[in-house]
This record gives C-alpha cells, structure tokens and sequence, in this order.
C-alpha cells in the first residue's frame, strides 16, 4: 500500500479513544460500544504504542485525559464528524440535492424567464449553488460542446448538434427610443419609418441568427439600417438608447422592466424575432439537480 495511505492505527482506535475519552470511564465506554472492557483496555493501549504517547492517566479511581490525549481529541472530532456526514451528503449529491451548476445566459433571458425559474428551482434545490455566468449565444454553444457550463439560455440559429432544447420565448421584437425621440407620439411604427434613426447593434459573431434576421427585415421594409455601435452586453445596448446615441430592439416581455429616459414601440410590418430557449449537452445522462433545472424552464414554459 502506497506511504501515504499507511497509519499506525485504524478507524475503530479512533472511536474507541473519542468514546473514553468523552465518558473519562472505561466500563461505561465499554458498555456504550458493546464490547468488553478488556478489549477496549487492549484498543487504547494500542493506539497509545502507535502514536508514542500516553492518552490517559489511569488509576483505580478515576480516568484523565493527559496533555496530548487533551489534543488528539480535539483533532480527531472533526473527522469523525465528518465521516459521519458522508452517507447523507454523498446520498444528496446522487438525489441532486446538493452540488453546483454552471448556467449561462443572454441580458434577455435576465430580463425575462430566468428569474422565475431560477426562483421555482431555488425553492425546491436550495442546496445546489448557482454558477451564473453573462455570455453571448456563440460563446454558450461552445461551452456546452465542451462540456464547460451544465446548460445555457440563448438564442438558437439552427439545431446543434449533441444539444437539446426547449423553447421558452418567441415574440416579435418592438423598438427602443430614447425618450425625446421626435416619434415618440406615435404609438406604433415601421421600420421605414425610422430610416434617419440610428441604430444600436451587437456584434454580429455573438449571434448571428438575430443579426441576420434584423437586416432581413429592414431590406423588406425597403431601407438600409444606420448602425451607429455595436456593442455587448445588452444592458450596454440599453444604456447607449437611454443616453441618446440610438435605437435598438427588444421584445415585449422584456419592455415590461425598462429603465427610465426610454420608450419602447411596437412595430408593424417587417420587424426581427428574438427565440430563446435552454439547452444541454444530450449525449450525456441528465444529473438530477439539471433535470431539475429543466424542469422548472420547461413549466415555465408551458404557462
């Protein structure tokens, strides 16, 4: 057996020592764990040839703890407390009761189903901790395909393979104004309308589905976006709206928590869709606390 597997003593010398030493009586100690004094008697004094030292002072009267018995009892606690607690975390690990899990997810899943079924799972698996990561659609997919997050909430151009998901969000995308824009009135618009409108975009490698599907409407609309910037995260995006630089879009759900000195219009005709959905790695069998997870999105979902 290699070195450092290798001690002068066993699992039962330990708690042999830590029953003594807590009832400072052998026959008591020896009753409590069943066995007969003698052998107890034999146990210590092993333990005792093993670590070189006395644990105890023993006379026909009473039983002390010596100095380096004093302190073998306060290293050995922890340990056996912790061995004790083994079957139970070990048995919470396979239920999916305790543990972590790497999510990730895009500024509109925040902003929309996350916080609902982040709160439902919390209820159910308070034990498992959250790895919540901010990250555009590209960088989610490959980090599920390298098994570097459990599942991601992002917006799918096209089925991936080895991935599943499921759908939680489509809707038809509005636009965002700053809120002295000169349509402001109107409380509805199109995208020709709002030709002389800069606009606030994100870089096309983060998700190029959306991109795409945003220069598709604005050329059946009949006119050429003005893109002003390009930025990431979303909130970014938002906060260049806000300070005037430009519009962008965003989808009714999330227009429901909008910051101030903003406004959102629903456009009619040609206008982009935003898809969002969750998704894991499927050639891998499904650990509780995800399944869980999923659970909760795809009842959301179905509300």
């Amino acid at each position: 057996m290699p070195r450092e597997y290798q001690f002068p003593f066993e699992l039962r010398h330990l708690v042999y020592f830590r029953e003594v030493a807590r009832r400072l009586h052998f026959r008591k100690a020896a009753e409590a764990l069943a066995i007969a004094q003698p052998a107890l008697s034999r146990q210590i004094s092993q333990m005792e040839a093993a670590l070189g030292v006395r644990l105890f002072n023993r006379s026909s009267r009473r039983v002390e703890l010596t100095p380096a018995g004093a302190a073998l009892v306060e290293r050995i606690e922890p340990v056996l407390t912790a061995l004790m607690r083994i079957p139970g975390d070990i048995k919470s690990v396979a239920e999916g009761r305790v543990g972590r899990l790497r999510v990730a997810f895009t500024g509109l899943a925040m902003a929309t189903v996350l916080p609902d079924i982040l709160r439902r799972f919390h209820r159910g698996f308070p034990g498992i901790r959250l790895e919540l990561n901010e990250s555009p659609t590209s960088q989610q997919l490959a980090g599920l395909q390298a098994g570097e997050i459990d599942c991601g909430f992002f917006h799918p151009d096209a089925p991936s393979p080895g991935i599943e998901t499921t759908l939680l969000l489509r809707e038809r995308n509005g636009v965002l104004l700053p809120a002295d824009h000169p349509l402001r009135a109107k409380p509805s618009l199109r995208l020709r309308d709002l030709a002389s409108t800069p606009f606030v975009l994100f870089p096309r490698a983060h998700n190029p589905g959306f991109y795409d599907r945003v220069l598709g409407a604005f050329a059946a609309a009949g006119v050429a976006p003005r893109i002003a910037e390009e930025v990431w995260p979303r909130s970014n995006g938002v906060g260049l709206v806000r300070a005037g630089i430009g519009a962008t879009f965003v989808c009714p759900s999330e227009a429901r928590h909008l910051p101030g000195k903003v406004i959102f219009r629903k456009l009619a005709g040609p206008a982009p869709e935003s898809r969002l959905v969750v998704g894991w790695r499927s050639a891998e069998p499904v650990p509780p606390a995800l399944a869980a997870l999923l659970e909760a999105a795809a009842g959301h979902a179905a509300r």
